[in-house]
């Protein structure tokens, strides 16, 4: 999102300056236009550092997102206007950022826009999932209905994705206080250690030499450790902006050994509950699957789901595709199947994702008790093989003498 400088005339020709925030400087236009502005000078602000500091901490997150969209359908179901609506929520909101779009989406809407349309100028917040959602809301002129049911859908991924974070969290400080002490060890507590072994001149251990050579490389050339790192996170980001980089990750993450049974089925579930919600919604089966795709951000997933997509098209059933792949479960394939010859599919994809919705929280719990002994167990095995690194030598000097 950028920010135009304009100049326009409003309805009692009088000139006026200010702000917009939009997409592009067509967006932009548009907007103005909306509003019955005309247009003198439309210039994008040249943003600075400190404004791009503001904006990454003022960044749009999706519990940000799930409180709008359960307050929003709160507002709506208690017969407040939209407009209205939108207005009570610029003040409820505490996002900056959020406050901003809001606002705009609310001059929008006030301005005649459909709320889906006013929704959709502002992709990076509000997904082509949520937008499309609003609008068979609107079609049908159930929207308090949609928001609702929206609201609980998006609070239920959000409580998923908590759920996972958290189970990450004690591993990720484990291994990072475990780096920094080893570190530490290395740079300013075996240095001291490896210059009495290294005066007595007796054959080192193959462990200590590499010890010794490990501290040596931290203390004099840090320096090329930052680089690497730093130079390998950026050529890793590039990579998977590659659509072979983007394949390769997609497949890493569905076949890694433990977090890879974890992945299928949070791919599974998105892909379910998406679906599940769009169908109620009103969406059309192939809209949905189209919409789908891009919700399970998983490249392996997406092609498929889109390949599933043009079948449809022709003539075929959902779970032709799908029966064929060994990315999706039998059952799940089976289920589609007897879904859609019912006429039931909106029951069955509620089903599915209730089921993998629960595998996933044993999975989580069970990593959560598993995961304290293995670290200690990787601890166990970091410590023991620096102390064996560093007593073996003592050891054997102390038998010369």
């Amino acid at each position: 999102m950028s920010v135009f400088k304009y100049k326009v005339l409003d309805e009692d020709k009088k000139a006026i300056s200010g702000l917009v925030d939009a997409p592009n400087e067509s967006m932009a236009s548009e907007i103005l236009a909306d509003k019955g502005l005309f247009i003198l000078s439309l210039q994008k602000e040249s943003e600075s550092s400190a404004n791009n500091l503001l904006n990454y901490f003022n960044k749009v997150k999706p519990k940000d997102l799930v409180i709008f969209s359960r307050q929003f359908s709160v507002l709506i179901s208690a017969n407040v206007a939209i407009v209205q609506s939108l207005k009570i929520l610029i003040e409820q909101t505490t996002n900056i950022k959020l406050k901003i779009v809001v606002s705009t989406i609310a001059d929008d809407v006030d301005g005649g826009a459909k709320l889906s349309e006013a929704l959709g100028k502002y992709p990076e917040h509000f997904s082509n999932f949520y937008t499309s959602v609003i609008r068979s809301g609107e079609t049908s002129g159930k929207l308090d209905e949609v928001l609702d049911y929206l609201a609980d859908e998006m609070e239920k991924d959000y409580d998923m994705a908590s759920k996972i974070k958290g189970a990450m969290i004690y591993p990720a400080f484990i291994l990072c206080g475990m780096t920094a002490v080893g570190i530490l060890m290395m740079v300013y507590v075996m240095p001291k250690l490896t210059d009495v072994m290294v005066e007595t001149n007796a054959e080192l251990p193959i462990s200590t030499k590499i010890l010794i050579a490990t501290s040596h490389f931290l203390i004099n050339y840090w320096w090329i450790l930052i680089l690497i790192l730093i130079g390998g996170f950026f050529a890793a980001r590039y990579f998977l902006k590659t659509e072979k980089g983007r394949e390769i990750y997609s497949y890493i993450k569905l076949h890694a050994p433990v977090f890879g049974n974890l992945f299928q089925k949070i791919y599974l579930v998105r892909f379910t509950r998406s679906m599940h919600t769009l169908i109620v919604g009103g969406v059309t089966i192939v809209e949905s699957l189209k919409i789908s795709a891009e919700v399970v951000d998983n490249d392996t997933y997406r092609k498929l789901i889109e390949e599933t997509a043009k079948e449809v098209e022709d003539g075929s059933p959902l779970s032709v595709v799908f029966l064929s792949s060994p990315e999706i479960p039998r059952m799940v394939s089976q289920m589609l199947s007897v879904g859609e010859k019912t006429g039931r599919l909106d029951v069955i994809l509620d089903k599915i994702t209730d089921f993998y919705g629960r595998e996933i929280n044993n999975i989580v719990a069970n990593l959560m008790v598993l995961m304290e002994p293995i670290i200690m167990v990787v601890m166990g095995i970091g410590v023991g093989i620096m102390v064996a690194a560093v007593i073996m030598p003592m050891y054997s000097m102390a038998n010369a003498m």
